[in-house]
């Protein structure tokens, strides 16, 4: 027995992925679309993609929010988990990433299950926060995922706490942030705000956590 993982390798990567990887055609499709693009680093990785579709079912997610869609990839996966009542409210500010988006959405069948805001996500989740009537407003989502500007991690995290029933389930992507979080020369602001969440995280009891080596790092969060 190992007391850590072992370093994912590429030979290692692709065995993970060959072993294990259940992925819907329109997934791979929309993977393969995104790479020429800028910014395409910002997609997640498949098996992480997989992760997420996982935690939903096993939750039985019916109501989810995103912030920070890009090209969709984690949308589709979690919609894809959901039942056919499922919703999933999307937060972003880039009306060109997300067209792409909209279309391999519409290609998998689930377009009808992801509503898209263009908007800052604060402004989309507060207004979420500030819904009336039977099952909206605080409380009342399954699943939350976060994947943005990192200087907003903490402002996102505290609305998904708000949001979020007990027991509900918070994903927090590149916590490990490429190893800069360990460098202690590194107080650019993205990275400092990253290590102020990841502690701040640890030592929240509102909430059970782990930070797991998924992609970049994955903190998962369950709301107490």
């Amino acid at each position: 027995m190992s007391p850590r993982a072992p370093r994912m390798t590429e030979t290692l990567y692709d065995y993970l992925l060959d072993t294990s990887l259940r992925e819907h055609p329109v997934q791979k499709k929309l993977r393969e679309a995104t790479v020429g693009i800028p910014g395409a680093g910002m997609q997640i990785s498949p098996d992480q993609g997989q992760f997420m579709a996982l935690v939903a079912r096993i939750i039985g997610a019916r109501r989810a929010i995103e912030v920070g869609t890009f090209t969709g990839y984690s949308a589709l996966a979690v919609a894809l988990a959901m039942p056919e009542d499922g919703r999933i409210v999307c937060c972003d500010i880039n009306a060109e990433t997300t067209s792409i988006a909209r279309r391999f959405w519409t290609e998998a069948g689930v377009a009808d299950k992801i509503d898209l805001r263009i908007a800052p996500a604060l402004k989309t989740l507060d207004a979420l926060l500030a819904e009336d009537g039977p099952g909206n407003g605080a409380g009342t989502y399954d699943m939350m995922f976060i994947d943005a500007d990192k200087t907003g991690y903490d402002s996102y995290y505290e609305r998904g706490l708000q949001l979020l029933r007990a027991g509900g389930v918070m994903l927090i992507d590149n916590v490990l942030w490429g190893g800069s979080v360990a460098d202690p020369k590194d107080h650019e602001a993205s990275t400092e705000a990253i290590r102020a969440l990841n502690l701040k995280v640890r030592d929240d009891k509102r909430v059970d956590m782990c930070l797991l080596t998924v992609g970049d790092g994955l903190s998962m969060v369950r709301k107490r």
